[in-house]
């Protein structure tokens, strides 16, 4: 599947530019009085949220992507290929994609059953409606955009999902330093559910992911049947 060289880096340019801003935004502009929430006081700041650091993953990856547009290549193939574009591809395919989907899915799956689980009705005085669809639904529109972008062939999936795990297990071990240090959750959801229940809601958590990981290389594969097969045959060669 060809995309020009030009829709590519406007596609990059415009991604890359609203995610920054959107964490510039929330970082500098998004202030929560403690009296409103008790996560305001604990440590970590914005560094505690996954939508923060996710967005922070898609600010990175489409800056690199677009630096790969500059000064890497886009061609398909699966050697001599330029260090930028195999950090590009393996931060796509580790955790862009994954945790995009992984973010979005599970944000708006519990708004739908209850969001003062996961976004307590007040923080709309706070945090602007766009700056929520940039955090919550662009990302998985963007990454989904981005699979057509340009080629990229994964790799054995125990290589791929490395990086997943330990970013995932990092995380948890990161909400749990915040809890013992702040006495309270990251989360909300984490306030209600027993210790038995959140070790089931972790696991269900990082199964997800990883079955979103799979859902990226499928559709990977998907779009780039031709490709992939053309690449097959000649490494057969």
């Amino acid at each position: 599947m060809a995309v020009s060289n030009s829709v590519r880096l406007l596609f990059h340019i415009i991604a890359t530019a609203m995610f920054w801003f959107a964490i510039q935004y929330e970082y500098n502009f998004v202030k929560i009085p403690v009296d409103q929430h008790p996560m305001a006081r604990a440590i970590g700041g914005k560094f505690k949220y996954l939508t923060f650091l996710n967005a922070i993953c898609q600010a990175v990856y489409y800056t690199i992507a677009l630096l790969n547009d500059l000064v890497g290549s886009n061609k398909v193939s699966h050697t001599k290929l330029p260090l930028i574009r195999r950090v590009k591809d393996y931060v796509m395919i580790s955790l862009a994609f994954p945790l995009a989907a992984t973010v979005s899915t599970t944000f708006w799956s519990l708004m739908a059953i209850d969001r003062e689980l996961v976004f307590p009705k007040f923080l709309d005085d706070y945090v602007p409606t766009w700056l929520n669809h940039v955090l919550h639904t662009n990302i998985f529109i963007c990454i989904v955009i981005e699979l057509f972008m340009s080629f990229r062939k994964y790799p054995a999936r125990r290589e791929g999902m490395l990086g997943l795990i330990i970013f995932m297990v990092a995380y948890l071990v990161w909400i749990h330093v915040i809890h013992h240090y702040s006495g309270v959750w990251v989360y909300p959801i984490l306030e209600v559910l027993s210790f038995p229940m959140r070790v089931v809601f972790y696991i269900v958590v990082i199964g997800m992911t990883g079955a979103l990981y799979i859902l990226g290389e499928f559709l990977n594969n998907a779009i780039w049947t031709k490709e992939l097969k053309k690449l097959k045959m000649t490494k057969a060669k």
